[in-house]
This record gives structure tokens, sequence and C-alpha cells, in this order.
């Protein structure tokens, strides 16, 4: 029964496909490769909607005119020499813009441009060919393996196959492959799994692809040129041949010049070349080809050194003259273009003088340039003489003009300097000439020279940064103008020298210094200086003075802040900077720290004024006397004028001699009262007179170590008829010191030895005495 049902399906199934293929859409042919250029039909069937579709390729409209409905299920787009490398064709419903169906279109292309020859594998040996090699262009669009093989022949009888775009064949001797008497017919075709494609013929003859083998070289130099000769094979062909000839020079591309030069049958190759610098090294190589054939390849190369030819010796003879010593006798510095070193010949120099007043000739032979000679202050002619082999080889003259000999010279001689040379222009003389030798020195020992038909010239290769010296000599036809040297000038002007900077901080301000050196004698002219300054979080502040100034105030800075600074040169050559250096503010002005400082000196000297002053009174105080109490009497002494009529004080033994033994007074509060004062009837005869005693007879206090009021009260008088009280003081009731009164009164007859006088109203003192005074006293 399984069975039964199985071939049902297999019946129905055929039918069932048929119905749904002929109600689906779709575009075909699918992936197709497709030859660039060529035309292609692609069909988009449409069974499956109704209405008009269009085409997109890589998503753009394809014109409508390309597309052709056959019916109303099929649509034919004709697309004409399509060159796209990979493209994506799709067909839409124009009603719902629905992909209908799409296809990819690769293309590739045919190989191009052979060429082919014929060759000898030892281009050392002349014979047949025993090479075949061809080579093609191919633009590979597709992602496949292409192998290429070469075809030969109307047969197209495979040659060789590559997976490149060369290839090579060997021919063997009596090998059927290449037959090199008939037309060769290559093509080459290029092959994948997906797509083939062939070339178009490429037919030669064989003579035409037959590459000879290189020619062999020859050169040989001579003093006026250099000849080449080689020989080439199929000596009884005519063959076309290729000179290439360069010097050699170091460093950079020679370039090359190529004479052509055609050889007949039965003959070599052979050119002259009189081109050539002297004693210099050139490179020669020689190819050949037959008639419509390819280049041989270039024969090995030769280099040859070239001799010395006559016409190009150029000594370019001048002098020197220094000025003329004490004796009249001039140093001339004779200097001349070397004959190169390359050279190969042996040569020698020999300068001759000759003086034109006398026919004396000197003779100076010279190894090389410069040489000096010496001459008198007339007029010389200088020969420089040039020998090789024994032989003269070239001869040079220059004329010494004789000293104040009338001649003119150039005025005017303006130099300048740009970007490494100099440039010379002087005014022209009046007088004709035959040019202008300009020569020049940094060093006064090496000279550089060159002639010039103009007034002007430029001088090149010059030290960097050098001061040069440069003189300008007329040339006349015989002889030489009289030289005129220019100020000196740089070659080149450096930037300005190293600056360096000095800074003196205050606290709002600051003086910033500097100095310029330099250790090249060619530095540029500074034309200002900026000063840039900076705190670390805040811009950069600048400041421009001329190229004069060398130092600057910078006002309204923040006290005790940290700057950064530094100085810029600017020249018109460039510019120079500064180390960057860094210093800070004060926190205080140098007014106030003046102010202060004034302020607090002030006050020192008051102080010390007021130490001193203080010093001085205290030593005073320490040797100013003061009584002792303890040690002290006390006793009542008149003035003067109550003195004079009752007792005269006898004088010390010894009287004192310093300040500090005389005797201190006060007053007292007890004094002596008339009778007037007190009431008393008494006569005046009985007033009573207090009166200095002898010293000696004044008791004497002994005191040793005791209070000076125990020694009062332990005192004992030394007469019995004295009366000692204590004098009352004014700050305590009990005075330390001692009263010494008389007890008598005088007697008439002592009072009658001095007339009676009216005594006046005194004031009584009482005078202190100290007993260590009488002792300093009878010290002294």
């Amino acid at each position: 029964m399984y069975t039964f049902l199985v071939l049902i399906i297999l019946a129905v199934s055929p039918y069932i496909c048929k119905g749904q293929h002929e109600n689906a859409c779709d575009v075909f042919p699918k992936d197709q490769y497709l030859e660039v250029g060529s035309d292609i039909n692609i069909v988009c069937q449409t069974s499956c909607i109704q209405g008009k579709i269009f085409w997109t390729l890589n998503n753009r409209h394809i014109k409508e005119s390309l597309s052709n409905t056959t019916n109303s299920t099929h649509t034919v787009l004709s697309l004409r020499n399509f060159t796209h490398h990979s493209a994506t064709l799709e067909c839409h419903s124009a009603a719902t813009q629905q992909v209908l169906g799409g296809t990819t279109i690769r293309t590739y292309s045919k190989p191009g441009k052979i060429s082919c020859l014929l060759k000898n594998r030892n281009q050392e040996l002349e014979g047949s060919p025993d090479l075949f090699i061809c080579k093609w262009d191919h633009q590979i669009n597709s992602s496949l393996k292409i192998e290429y093989i070469v075809l030969c022949g109307s047969s197209q009888s495979e040659l060789c196959s590559s997976y490149t775009t060369t290839c090579t064949v060997d021919i063997t001797p009596g090998s059927n492959t290449i037959n090199l008497y008939e037309m060769l017919n290559i093509t080459v075709r290029a092959k994948t799994t997906a797509w083939q494609a062939d070339s178009d013929p490429y037919i030669r003859n064989p003579e035409h692809i037959l590459q000879i083998i290189r020619p062999t070289i020859n050169v040989t130099p001579s003093s006026d040129d250099l000849l080449v000769k080689w020989k080439r094979s199929l000596f009884t062909s005519e063959c076309h041949c290729q000179v290439n000839y360069s010097k050699a020079v170091s460093g950079r591309t020679p370039e090359s010049v190529i004479i052509n030069k055609t050889v007949e049958k039965h003959s070599s190759g052979a050119v002259t070349i009189t081109k050539v610098e002297s004693c210099s090294n050139y490179t020669f190589s020689v190819r050949c080809a037959l008639p419509k054939a390819p280049w041989s390849d270039w024969s090995k190369e030769k280099t040859v050194l070239t001799k010395l030819n006559k016409s190009d010796v150029k000594l370019h003879l001048w002098r020197k003259v220094a000025e003329p010593q004490e004796n009249g006798v001039r140093r001339v510095h004779v200097m001349w273009k070397e004959v190169p070193s390359t050279c190969e010949e042996t040569f020698t120099y020999v300068i001759k003088q000759t003086p034109y007043k006398e026919q004396k000739m000197g003779v100076n032979q010279c190894g090389r340039s410069p040489c000096d000679v010496y001459v008198n202050q007339d007029a010389h002619r200088i020969s420089l003489n040039l020998f090789s082999k024994d032989a003269l080889f070239v001869e040079e003259s220059v004329y010494v003009p004789a000293v104040g000999e009338s001649l003119p010279q150039v005025t005017d001689i303006q130099t300048s300097t740009y970007e490494g040379v100099i440039l010379v222009s002087w005014e022209a003389l009046t007088h004709p000439v035959s040019g202008y030798m300009i020569d020049w020195t940094h060093d006064g020992n090496q000279y550089h020279w060159e002639e010039s038909k103009y007034t002007n010239t430029t001088l090149s290769d010059l030290l960097d940064k050098t001061p040069y010296n440069i003189t300008v000599t007329p040339l006349f036809d015989d002889k030489t103008g009289h030289a005129t040297q220019a100020p000196q000038i740089c070659s080149r002007v450096g930037d300005p020298g190293n600056v360096t900077m000095n800074v003196t901080a205050y606290d709002k301000s600051a003086f910033v210094s500097w100095s310029v050196t330099s250790q090249e004698i060619c530095s540029g002219v500074v034309v200002n200086y900026t000063v840039f300054y900076s705190t670390q979080k805040g811009p950069q502040l600048n400041v421009t003075v001329d190229g004069t100034k060398q130092d600057i105030f910078l006002k309204d800075l923040n006290p005790d802040t940290r700057y950064t600074i530094y100085v810029t040169a600017t020249a018109l050559t460039g510019t120079t900077n500064s180390s960057e250096t860094h210093f800070k503010t004060q926190k205080f002005g140098p007014g106030l720290i003046a102010a202060v400082s004034v302020c607090g000196s002030i006050i020192i000297l008051l102080v010390l004024s007021l130490g001193l002053y203080c010093a001085v009174q205290w030593e005073k105080f320490r040797e100013k006397p003061v009584p002792d109490p303890g040690r002290s009497s006390v006793a009542l002494l008149l003035s003067p004028s109550h003195q004079e009529g009752i007792y005269t004080f006898p004088p010390f033994s010894n009287p004192p001699e310093s300040i500090c033994d005389k005797v201190y007074t006060e007053e007292t509060q007890t004094i002596a009262t008339s009778p007037q004062a007190t009431g008393s009837n008494e006569t005046p005869a009985s007033v009573q007179t207090e009166e200095y005693v002898d010293p000696a007879t004044v008791p004497v206090l002994h005191l040793q170590n005791k209070d000076p009021v125990e020694a009062v009260e332990t005192q004992h008088l030394s007469s019995p008829d004295d009366s000692t009280a204590l004098l009352p003081s004014e700050t305590s009731p009990v005075s330390p010191y001692r009263s010494q009164t008389p007890v008598h009164s005088p007697t008439s007859k002592e009072l009658k030895q001095v007339p009676p006088k009216q005594p006046e109203k005194t004031m009584p003192m009482t005078v202190y005495v100290t007993l260590n005074m009488f002792e300093q006293g009878q010290a002294r």
C-alpha cells in the first residue's frame, strides 16, 4: 500500500512544480561572467504579478528604453558594451516596489600588449638564439586563479604555461616548437574555472624579434679626445648602435649623453668624443640592434680617466702686492689655479719676473700655488710657465704696477649679503677696460679670485658668518690698475649673542638688567629687547625696549610672589633667548623697613643714652659722701657776720683738699632766739651765743660695730664741763646727732678783747660733720 502512495506522489509532483514555476518571478541567467565591452540580454519573469516592472543596476535605475516586454510574463533587458567590473542587476515591481529577482554580472579581460623576443642565454658567445621569451599585460579583475597558456602557429600548439604574465621557452637544436625561418603567430590564453579569454594574435618575423648579443667595448683616451670602439654580432648585417657616456660624479646621478651610430655591414663600431673635461673619470657603454629588432643589452661599463686637454688649461694667474718695506722691496703673492690633482701627468711650475726698465730676468721654481716673489718699486711682469715632461705646456703673465704709477682704479664699491652670498658692485670706469679682477679672503692667507666683464658679481661658497675683505682691480689690455678694497663684510650675520640677566626684586617692583656677549664677530645688531615674565598661574606679560637699553623696572608686581622671567634679544637676522630664571618679590617695601630701622635705631640710642646717664649718676652717687649719723657730731655755726666779734674758728691742722671734705649744712628746727623774741628783759650781753669749738675739744664718739642708737646711749663725755644732748630731728623725736654747747658764758674781760657789736638777727644753721671726713683729710 505504501508503494502505491509513493508512486502517486511522484506522478503528481511534476504538475504541481509546473504550476508553481508558471506563477513564479525571477531573473536569469544567474551569476554571469562577461568579457569587458561585450553585450548581454537579461530576462525577468513576471508571472507572479501584473503590471509594469523596472530595473536597477547597483541600486540605480536603468533607462526604461533598454527594457523590452516580450509578453505578459517576460521582460528582456539589453545591455551594450558592459564595462562594470562587478554589478548587481535586479527586477522590481513598479506597483509594489518588490524585488522580483536579481543576478550578478562579472567581467573579465583578455591578455594584451604581447612582446616576444629571441635571445642568447650566453651574452658573450655568438650563435643561434636558444631562448624564447614572451611578456604581456592583463588587467586581473577576478578572484579566481588564472592560468596563462602561450600558443604558437595556426595549429595553436602550446609553447609554455604560467601563472604570471611572463613565459620562457628553451629552444633546443632540432626542436620543431619554433621555426626561426617563418612568421611566428603567438596567442596568449587566460583560463579559469568560470571563463576563458584569448588575446589577439601576435604575428612577427623572427628576425624582428631577435635580440643580438651585447657588444664588447674599448676606450682610448688622448690629450684632445676619446676614441670609443666596439665589436658587434652578425658582422654581415647592418645595425644601429647607441653610445652612452657620463661623467662620474659621487653623491648624485650623473647626466648621461647618448650618441647614435649606424654601423654598416662588415665593419665595427667606432666614435670619437671631444667634449669631455680634462682629468676626469667618464663611464661608457654601448648597445646595438638589428633593424626593427629590440635593443641588445648594454655592454659592460668602461670607466676611463681623461687626459689634460691643453685647451682646458686655465691657470687664472693673479697676484697680491704688499706695501713697500723700508728698503723699497715689495712682496708679491703670486697665485694660480693648479692642474687638477686627478691628472696622471707630472707638471712643473716656473715663475719668471722681468722688470720693465731692465732686461734681467729672475726665475723661481715653485712646487704649487701660491708662491711669493720680491720686486723693487719699479713695474714688473710676472710670468708663470707650466711644463709637462720638460716641455712647455702653457704660459700666462700678469702685470705689477710701479709704486706711484698713474693708473685708474675703481670707486664706489658697494657690498651686501643675502642668504650666505655676498653681492659686490662698483662704478664703471670711464677708461676702457678688458674686465675686472675680484679677490677676497677671510684670513689674509687663503685667497679666492675671479674675473668679471661686468661691474657686479656674486661671491658664493663662503664660510658661514665670517668676515671677508674684498678687493676689485681693473684690467687693461696688457696692464692692471690699482686695487680698491671694499669695507669688510660678513658672509652672513648671525643671531644676537648670549643674553645673561640679573634681577633685583622689591615688594611691588623688580629691577631687571641684562648684557649680550657673543663669541662670533658676525653677530646681529640687537634691534630691541623683550622681557617676558609671569606668575605660576597668571598670564605671561611682556615689555619691549629698544636695543640701546639694557635694564628696566617692572612695576605693579604682587608682593611675596614668585615670578618666572627671561629676556629675548631681537635682531634683523633672528632672536636669542636668555635662560629662564625665577625671583620672588619681597613681603614689605624698603620704605617700611627703612622707617622701622630708623625708629629702632633712635630707640636704641635713647636707651643707651639713658643707661649711660643713669650709670654716670650712680657713680656720682656712690662717690658722694653721706654723713653717718652714728659717727657724727652736731655744732652750731654762726654766720660770718655774727662771728666777727666773738671767736675765730681755728683752722684744721690738715685743711681739706677735696670737695668731698667740705662741711654740708642743713637747716635745723631749733633756732636761737633773742631776748626780744622770747619776751625776756635780759640785756643783750646775756644773749646766749653758740659758737664753733675746736675739733680737738669735741668729744669723740667711740663706735665699734654698734648701731648708731646704741652708740648714743653708751657715749661718755671727755670733759665734765661739756653738756651734750641729742638734737631732735624732723622725722623722729630723737635725733641721732649730738649737740655740743659750751657750759660757761664769756667773761667781761673776754668780751672786751673784741669790741662788742650789736648782734643781728640771724638764722642759726646746724652743721653735720662726719668723723670719717676728718679721717679722710688726715689720710690725705
